[in-house]
C-alpha cells in the first residue's frame, strides 16, 4: 500500500485528490494539509511514501516544504503539483528535491501513475517539466557545462558511471537491472551512493549532470 500525504491550499483540490485516490487499491491517502508547514508535521506523524505538494501556498511554499523534508532522513517522495506551467518553477521544484512535476490539468489517471512510479523510487516529468529541462541544459555554455560536470562524476566508480548514464537516459531501476545484469536491490544501492557522491537529492539531478557531461 502506498501511502500518500496531500498538501494543498485548495480544500477542493484536496478533496478532488482524496476521492479520486481513494478508488485505487494500492494507495492510501493518510492525510491533508493547506500548507507546507503543517504539512511538514503530518509527514512526521503519518510517514507517507509519496507527498503531493502545491508550490503557491500561505505560511510555507511547496518548494520551501520540499527543501526541508530533503534535509531529513528517509524523506518521503515528493509530487509537485501545480496549475502553473513555468521553467522556473520545474528548475527550482527539482533543484528543491521534488521526484516529480506535474500539472493539476494533467489527467486522473496520469497523476496515479506518477504516484506509483516515484514511490518505486523513479522520477516522474510531464512533459513539459521534461521540455523545461532540456531549454535549461541548452541554455548554458557547453564547454563550463561539460567540465564541471565532467570532474562532478570523477568521484564514481567505473560500474556507479554505467548506473548514472543509464539513470540519463531516463531508464527505472528493473530497466537498468536488466541491461547491466544486477539485481534491482544491488541498482538501488548503487542509486544511493550517486545520490551521496554527486550532493543531489534525486534521480533528476544525477540525469542532468550526466547529460552536462555530454555521456548521453
Amino acid at each position: 500500500m502506498i501511502r500518500v500525504l496531500l498538501v494543498d491550499d485548495d480544500p477542493l483540490v484536496r478533496s478532488a485528490l482524496s476521492l479520486m485516490l481513494g478508488g485505487q487499491s494500492d494507495i492510501e491517502v493518510v492525510g491533508e494539509a493547506p500548507n507546507g508547514e503543517a504539512g511538514l508535521a503530518l509527514v512526521g506523524e503519518h510517514r507517507p511514501d509519496v507527498v503531493l505538494m502545491d508550490i503557491r501556498m500561505p505560511v510555507m511554499d511547496g518548494l520551501e516544504a520540499t527543501r526541508v523534508l530533503h534535509s531529513r532522513p528517509s524523506p518521503p517522495a515528493v509530487v509537485v503539483l501545480t496549475t502553473f506551467d513555468a521553467d522556473d518553477h520545474v528548475l527550482r521544484a527539482v533543484a528543491a528535491g521534488a521526484d516529480g512535476f506535474l500539472l493539476k490539468d494533467t489527467p486522473p489517471g496520469d497523476i496515479v501513475s506518477a504516484i506509483r512510479t516515484v514511490a518505486a523510487g523513479d522520477p516522474m516529468l510531464s512533459p513539459s517539466a521534461t521540455r523545461s529541462l532540456v531549454s535549461r541544459l541548452r541554455s548554458t555554455t557547453p564547454t563550463d557545462r561539460t567540465s564541471t560536470a565532467a570532474d562532478r562524476l570523477t568521484v564514481l566508480t567505473e560500474r556507479e558511471l554505467e548506473v548514472a548514464v543509464c539513470v540519463g537516459r531516463g531508464l527505472s531501476n528493473s530497466e537498468i537491472a536488466s541491461e547491466l545484469y544486477l539485481s534491482i536491490p544491488t541498482v538501488k544501492s548503487h542509486v544511493s551512493r550517486l545520490l551521496t557522491k554527486l550532493d543531489s537529492t534525486n534521480r533528476v539531478q544525477v540525469a542532468m549532470v550526466v547529460h552536462d557531461a555530454g555521456l548521453v
